[in-house]
């Protein structure tokens, strides 16, 4: 088909008109080619024959342009997908909570599912969407694309993509019967004193701030460890900041605090507690001690206490590293943390935009390292590995009856 007569410089043109100036603009040069210019524009624009059709009734008609300051009539155009799926994004979060991580740096998220795959699970669940449309509605929630590669925590385990499911299908279970369940983990250790802390603050321009030239520990007031716990239902969490050493006794008492705080006033019918935890650390899947505290804790609260860990190499997985210690960096980035109360201040003051809510203590006690915990000690828990997994996952049983809890109730008289 020729198109000697439409000219270069008229098709550069194009880029720069809206909408309703692109289609009057085709249908007039549509017009002035004579018979066959309708399908000549179109060959040269890609505009659709409709659309060029629509031009020319819109300019033998101008009544029936839209308004001056539209490009398009009121109500014209496709409806959001939201609006024609309400329950669309609902489905697109479930689908990529279990394999969300994050850094917790920075409150970005990431997926390893294609936007392809995630269409054909949307599918299944009466969503025919394309994935050019996921991807628009992955990247307005925060997340991006990550292609599988190993980290510098360890290689992919077999096990790795079951262990996810299992954590899934255990924390459905736990909310569908209103039992708690809880993210934890250790944030990174940090030094308090007059220190640089990464990142930027707004400062009166050529008024940054004087911090110490070494970040020696031993000019440092102390160290502050994190111990936090994120409560997926209600989206708050808590953290208890150490003083000495990051262990297991340590760990569990920062849960039992929260049990004693906020956890048996939210979930008083509550019956067992789901905990998701890292592989390692002081709530590592091999802990003998970790184990240990967690008896004690299930006997004093006379509640059944149960473990999915992550596989190794998975920890940005866990869901308190998204969901709250990326925004307490954030809230603290650029911050030298002078003092204990700063520290403590700068947690709690951290909000999002999805309402959550942050609560900190100073832990002041001397938690003691390198605790032994002997083979017949390990041999008087009421421990059940369960059948999938059970190196990650198990439930800690309380060993006496349920008036064990009255001891938990006079813990909490103190608090």
């Amino acid at each position: 088909m020729p198109l000697a007569d439409i000219s270069p410089s008229w098709l550069k043109l194009l880029p720069f008109l809206d909408e309703a100036q692109l289609r009057v603009c085709a249908a007039e040069k549509a017009l002035s080619l004579g018979y066959g210019g309708i399908k000549r524009v179109h060959a040269a624009t890609g505009l659709s024959l409709p659309t060029i059709r629509r031009g020319i009734k819109e300019l033998r008609d101008p009544a029936s342009l839209p308004p001056a300051d539209r490009v398009r009539r009121r109500g014209g155009g496709r409806r959001a997908l939201e609006a024609t799926h309400p329950t669309l994004r609902r489905d697109l979060e479930r689908i990529l909570d279990e394999t969300t991580a994050g850094d917790p740096m920075s409150p970005l998220k990431w997926t390893l599912k294609s936007t392809r795959r995630i269409a054909q699970e949307l599918a299944r669940r009466g969503h025919r969407v394309s994935a050019m449309s996921v991807w628009s509605l992955v990247d307005s929630l925060g997340y991006s694309l990550q292609a599988n590669q190993r980290t510098k925590e360890g290689g992919d385990h077999p096990d790795r993509d079951s262990q996810f499911r299992y954590i899934a299908f255990q924390v459905k279970a736990f909310e569908k019967t209103g039992d708690p369940v809880v993210s934890v983990d250790t944030k990174k250790r940090e030094l308090v004193g007059d220190f640089k802390n990464a990142g930027r603050r707004y400062q009166r321009k050529g008024q940054p701030r004087q911090v110490g030239a070494y970040d020696f520990r031993s000019l440092a007031l102390g160290v502050a460890i994190p111990y936090g716990l994120y409560d997926l239902r209600r989206n708050e969490g808590m953290v208890s900041v150490g003083v000495s050493r990051d262990t297991a006794e340590f760990a569990v008492e920062s849960i039992g605090h929260w049990w004693r705080r906020l956890g048996h006033r939210h979930y008083p019918q509550a019956r067992r507690l789901l905990i998701c935890a890292d592989g390692g650390g002081s709530n590592g899947s091999r802990n003998r001690l970790w184990r240990r505290s967690l008896q004690s804790l299930s006997d004093r609260t006379g509640i059944a206490v149960t473990v999915c860990h992550y596989p190794p190499g998975t920890s940005k997985w866990n869901k308190i590293e998204h969901r709250m210690f990326s925004f307490i960096s954030t809230n603290w980035q650029g911050k030298p943390l002078e003092t204990y109360e700063t520290v403590i201040n700068l947690i709690g003051g951290t909000t999002t935009k999805t309402g959550l809510k942050v609560t900190a203590r100073l832990d002041t006690k001397d938690y003691e390292k390198g605790i032994e915990v002997s083979d017949e000690e390990i041999g008087q828990l009421r421990l059940r590995p369960h059948s999938r997994n059970p190196q990650w996952n198990y439930t800690i049983e309380p060993r006496g009856p349920d008036v064990m809890a009255s001891q938990m109730q006079r813990d909490i008289q103190k608090e």
